[in-house]
């Protein structure tokens, strides 16, 4: 209580302060008895603490500063008084001429929402601290000092020196001249274009600064050749001919009778032979294996040993004598002799053979062209199948036909099939833009628990 009397004490006694409010409510406040409140707690300042005739000061303050600009007292006469003379006479109005025409002058005054959005406040707005302050500011002003301080007594710094000797630049130097951008007879570039600006053009090096990396012709070939949406069948609309219709059927018919082999095939595969399946007499003979032992068995087992002992000997090589080493060597060098020999009038016999020897290797070059485009056809009709992209295979999707008794006729009797967005998965898999998919299966982490309410068990 003391603080506050105080600081209000302070404030009254500013020669700039004009209270405009009444002070009754002070001094009825003042001849009211006063609790005795033992203020060495905290809680209790906030509480027992009268601050109301601060906060009513403050507010006057503001007040004057908002709608006046600042403390009455501090005003001049003339800004806060005016002399009043009476109503003022009525000004003749005045005549306008506007396309001919004449029409009362009118004072035009501005609309509702301005004012309202106009500001209200004389108070100037506050001073951004942040736009005056400069990054480095301190130690930017010691170094102008430290220059200033060196400049006085004449010392000259490295970097002056290095100023100094610097060698200046020729500014009669004709830099390129660039080409005007309102010139009509400069070529026009689509910075969106797909093609490839001419890197040697000096108005693209100019704008760009770098050339263009060269795009691999591969990237341009397209993955698949089929469309991106494939028109069904004649057979397939709601009122088609009967020949159209029966064909799609045919078609139909063929994927679905090539299922069917396929399914027979790996029943046949997975089916068991009736010849294989084991019966009593050869379970027995399989139980009893090894424990009867026949004579003859016992007859061939010594015999089986000799021919063992016989073939683990080891047998020596006789050595050869100098004689039939010459020999050899001397047939050796005659048969080499001889093939080489026959080497040279096979070639001398192709001489004559130079006619045959052109055609086998014309045949040979077209049999090689054939081949070629043989592979080159296997690689366009590729195109236009599906390729391996993943681990699953591409299925192609059912065909959506009708049978004879199901065709609509007309448009309002139709009934919808298929789903569009499946069309387009499977036709971005069949393009090979896409790996073939499956559905991600769902597999609960937790049981399903079951509970009746008790509103429903009390009902049965």
């Amino acid at each position: 209580m003391a603080a506050a009397k105080r600081l209000k004490r302070v404030a009254a006694s500013q020669p700039g302060f004009l209270n405009l409010k009444t002070t009754l409510d002070s001094v009825d406040s003042s001849s009211s008895r006063r609790k005795r409140v033992n203020k060495n707690k905290k809680k209790n300042w906030n509480k027992h603490s009268d601050i109301n005739d601060v906060e009513d000061f403050l507010e006057d303050v503001r007040h004057q500063e908002r709608t006046t600009g600042g403390l009455l007292s501090e005003k001049s006469d003339d800004s806060l008084f005016f002399l009043d003379v009476g109503k003022p006479e009525k000004a003749e109005q005045k005549e306008e001429v506007v396309v001919g025409k004449k029409r009362r002058g009118k004072t035009s005054r501005p609309l509702r929402i301005d004012l309202i959005l106009q500001h209200d406040s004389l108070v100037p707005p506050a001073k951004d601290v942040l736009a005056y302050q400069q990054p480095n500011a301190k130690k930017l002003r010691r170094i102008a000092q430290k220059a200033e301080q060196l400049a006085a007594k004449g010392i000259v710094t490295r970097r002056q020196k290095r100023l100094a000797n610097r060698q200046p630049l020729d500014r009669k130097a004709k830099k390129s001249v660039t080409e005007a951008n309102n010139n009509p007879a400069r070529d026009y570039y689509d910075i969106w274009g797909q093609e490839s600006k001419d890197s040697s053009d000096p108005w693209y090096l100019q704008q760009t600064g770098k050339k263009l990396v060269k795009r691999p012709e591969k990237l341009n070939d397209k993955p698949s050749v089929l469309p991106a949406v494939e028109v069904i069948a004649p057979g397939g609309s709601y009122n088609p001919d009967f020949f159209s219709h029966q064909a799609l059927l045919q078609e139909a018919h063929a994927v679905e009778v090539q299922k069917q082999k396929e399914e027979d095939r790996i029943e046949r595969q997975l089916a068991v032979n009736q010849d294989d399946k084991a019966t009593e007499d050869t379970i027995l003979k399989e139980q009893v294996e090894g424990l009867v032992v026949e004579e003859n068995d016992e007859e061939t087992a010594p015999n089986e040993e000799e021919d063992d002992v016989a073939v683990g000997a080891i047998v020596l090589a006789e050595k050869k004598t100098e004689r039939q080493r010459k020999r050899e060597k001397a047939d050796k060098m005659k048969e080499q002799q001889r093939h080489s020999e026959r080497q040279q009038i096979n070639q001398q016999q192709q001489l004559f053979q130079l006619r045959s020897i052109k055609a086998s290797i014309k045949q040979q070059e077209e049999k090689t062209n054939q081949k070629q485009k043989l592979r080159k056809a296997n690689q366009e009709a590729q195109k236009s199948q599906p390729r391996r992209l993943g681990k699953l295979k591409f299925k192609p999707q059912d065909l959506e036909v009708q049978l004879s008794n199901e065709l609509a006729g007309s448009l309002r009797r139709l009934k919808p099939e298929g789903s569009v967005l499946k069309d387009r998965f499977k036709s971005l898999q069949k393009r090979n833009l896409i790996e073939p998919r499956e559905r991600a299966k769902f597999k609960r982490r937790h049981k399903l628990k079951y509970v009746e309410k008790r509103a429903f068990r009390e009902i049965t």
